[in-house]
């Protein structure tokens, strides 16, 4: 008899966190643990959303996840490759080819225009991004007309926009994207989910870190961080529910808080 050779889910699964830890700076070696053996799955077409009070880990889970930290122990997968195996080198390849990441402070080129900060993953050598895929992108997010307009002359909301363009614009297979409406009203905020959902119906995967909850309802499920760990899981849809949910969590913050570092990761130009 012919076995059937066993599909491994880590080569079929978008993202895996399998028991991933990490401790922060130099109060590692005091054992303050940020992350305690999390464990998430995200498959193709999904959009999960992580909440908890200030100081859970909740930046911290996205930057492990994108290999822009690195776990302690545990395992994180990005289609199928182990991120924890990986030279930074080969780490920057694969975000460049699988990722597109939206970062909370921008992190945009102050010297380069709206389309070429749309366009950086091309102009570096790295996935190739058509300027006319650019310019829809910019023009996605209502920043048409933006195209040569410099970070310098645009409003926080506006350049946090950029940023949600350029993650957009190669459609990578996955989009990590942390507090992506922190600086937009009401209206714009409703638009970029409106694009996160067209991405998630082309079979993209998003992950996203949000502390409104109107925005976490827009996903397929909402993940509650608490003191590095999981602490409930419920589905999208009511923001309601999802409020009281995270009233019903400790919101008073940690004595160490701890947040990722802002510096800009070796794949983004200085």
């Amino acid at each position: 008899m012919r076995h059937q050779a066993t599909k491994d889910p880590y080569a079929q699964t978008p993202l895996i966190l399998d028991k991933i830890s990490y401790d922060y700076g130099r109060r590692q070696k005091q054992g303050a643990r940020v992350l305690d053996e999390i464990s998430l799955e995200c498959q193709a077409g999904t959009w999960t959303a992580i909440m908890g009070p200030s100081g859970a880990g909740k930046s911290t889970l996205l930057y492990c996840a994108a290999g822009l930290l690195q776990v302690r122990q545990g395992r994180v997968a990005i289609a199928g490759e182990d991120l924890t195996r990986m030279k930074e080198r080969a780490l920057t390849r694969l975000r460049r080819d699988h990722i597109g990441f939206v970062f909370q402070d921008y992190n945009l080129v102050n010297a380069f225009t709206c389309l070429q900060n749309t366009m950086l993953s091309s102009l570096f050598g790295g996935r190739k991004i058509s300027t006319q895929a650019a310019l829809s992108a910019l023009s996605n997010v209502g920043l048409e007309g933006y195209a040569n307009t410099y970070p310098a002359d645009m409003s926080g909301g506006q350049q946090q926009r950029v940023a949600i363009a350029r993650s957009l614009a190669a459609s990578p297979e996955i989009i990590m994207a942390d507090e992506p409406t922190g600086a937009l009203d009401t209206h714009s905020s409703r638009e970029v989910m409106d694009l996160f959902d067209l991405a998630v119906r082309s079979g993209q995967t998003i992950l996203m870190v949000t502390h409104d909850p109107n925005v976490a309802a827009r996903a397929h499920r909402v993940i509650f961080l608490q003191d590095g760990r999981i602490q409930a899981v419920c589905p999208g849809g009511d923001p309601q529910t999802i409020a009281q949910q995270l009233a019903s969590m400790d919101a008073v913050p940690n004595e160490e808080a701890f947040s990722p570092p802002l510096a800009v990761p070796s794949d983004q130009p200085r």
